[in-house]
């Protein structure tokens, strides 16, 4: 990889509640600051084919402590915007009708729509196709059906997958963008389906199930693919091999957040392998109230092993290691750029936050971009898609 591709290569990422961007060779980092008051985090969403890109900012929490994730999270007003890099502008959409507090953008679609998320005040929740402006909404799921997100667009712009969390478990479901022709993919009492990705032909879905009888944190997963119509369901890891409910850091410096599987531009599929025996220091604590959609405690004197990326071939069941550390780390959030040619992660140590990295496709070439603000922890990488300048 040389020195130029890592150069033209971007990344936007999170820390501390702010995004940032920075060049996959380390330079040009950038903190996108906004002067727009009231707005506790900023969280990067779809990028346009323009290179514009969309935004969403939280407000602080309406109710204040003591109160449970649940009671106050659909209560505490989200905005939505879309921001232009190149010219430093920032514009606030959804502004012309709004049907809750807290919207959240999931897809941008080929005509000019997007999906959103709506989680309403009796905390039923809809996925919707609408304007940018928020008018014309359609139902994409109905009223009692669950929350649907993780939503993932077929590559021809005109399928939808997502996972469903409702009254019969977690289920993945395809349908058209509208909401019509819809199919059940995956479902079964023993598993939680999450997070279905469409590979590259549109020809498979690749997802994580989870054994959540037994892992109440869903700190593990093990990885499967399906044809869109559900066909073909073919279970490529066993024994939970994967970290799933990524956790890191001290008491005083937390975050997590569901870590995905993702398809490289080759038809591999990237993930964050578990070594053997390993097990998280932040102990989920199912019997108490959920205050903060986190819900553990720490106990780094439990804590051992750690995960390391790898690439599997889904139709030959090959494992590629692509990184591996001694001691061991908690490798996770992996992403293959846009030209297959470079690899984002984070890493964390037990216990500490997590840096952002970045390496050749084979894993080659390591080297730590960034910890964040005050090295207080870098997260959810995602690739600056390369615009193409008009001739």
């Amino acid at each position: 990889m040389t020195d130029r591709a890592r150069e033209s290569a971007r990344i936007v990422f999170t820390s501390q509640g702010s995004t940032a961007i920075i060049n996959a060779d380390g330079s040009g980092l950038r903190y996108f600051e906004f002067d727009v008051p009231g707005q506790e985090s900023w969280q990067p969403g779809e990028f346009f084919p323009d290179g514009r890109m969309l935004l969403v900012s939280m407000e602080a929490r309406r109710d204040g402590p003591g109160k449970s994730f649940d009671d106050y999270f659909h209560l505490t007003p989200t905005h939505v915007w879309i921001y232009d890099p190149a010219q430093d502008t920032l514009e606030e959409i959804l502004t012309r009708e709004r049907l809750a507090v807290s919207p959240r953008p999931y897809l941008l679609l080929k005509d000019g729509r997007m999906l959103v998320q709506v989680v309403f005040e009796d905390r039923t929740a809809q996925a919707f196709n609408m304007n940018l402006d928020g008018t014309d909404a359609r139902e994409v799921t109905q009223a009692g059906e669950g929350l649907a997100y993780g939503l993932s667009l077929s590559p021809d712009g005109s399928r939808i997958a997502f996972h469903l969390a409702g009254p019969s478990g977690y289920q993945i479901w395809t349908s058209d963008v509208d909401g019509q022709n819809r199919v059940l993919v995956a479902a079964h009492e023993e598993y939680l389906y999450f997070g279905p990705q469409w590979s590259p032909d549109g020809e498979w879905l690749a997802y994580q199930g989870c054994l959540f009888r037994q892992d109440s944190g869903h700190d593990w997963s093990d990885l499967f693919i399906s044809r869109p119509d559900g066909s073909e369901q073919h279970q490529l890891t066993d024994g939970q091999a994967l970290w799933f409910g990524a956790s890191y850091g001290s008491p005083e410096n937390k975050g997590g957040g569901s870590n995905m599987p993702v398809w490289s531009r080759d038809g591999g599929i990237l993930v964050s392998r578990r070594l053997p025996g390993s097990k998280v220091a932040w102990e989920h604590q199912p019997q108490r109230p959920d205050m903060d959609h986190f819900n553990r405690d720490f106990k780094p004197e439990l804590a051992r092993g750690g995960t390391e990326i790898c690439r599997i071939d889904p139709q030959a069941r090959d494992v590629v290691q692509l990184t591996c550390s001694d001691p061991p780390v908690w490798d996770f959030r992996q992403s293959a750029s846009p030209d297959s040619r470079l690899l984002v992660f984070c890493r964390a140590e037990t216990g500490g936050p997590p840096a952002l990295w970045v390496a050749d496709a084979d894993g080659q070439n390591q080297r730590q971009l960034t910890r964040g603000i005050d090295d207080r922890g870098a997260d959810h990488p995602r690739w600056v898609p390369q615009v193409e300048q008009p001739e």
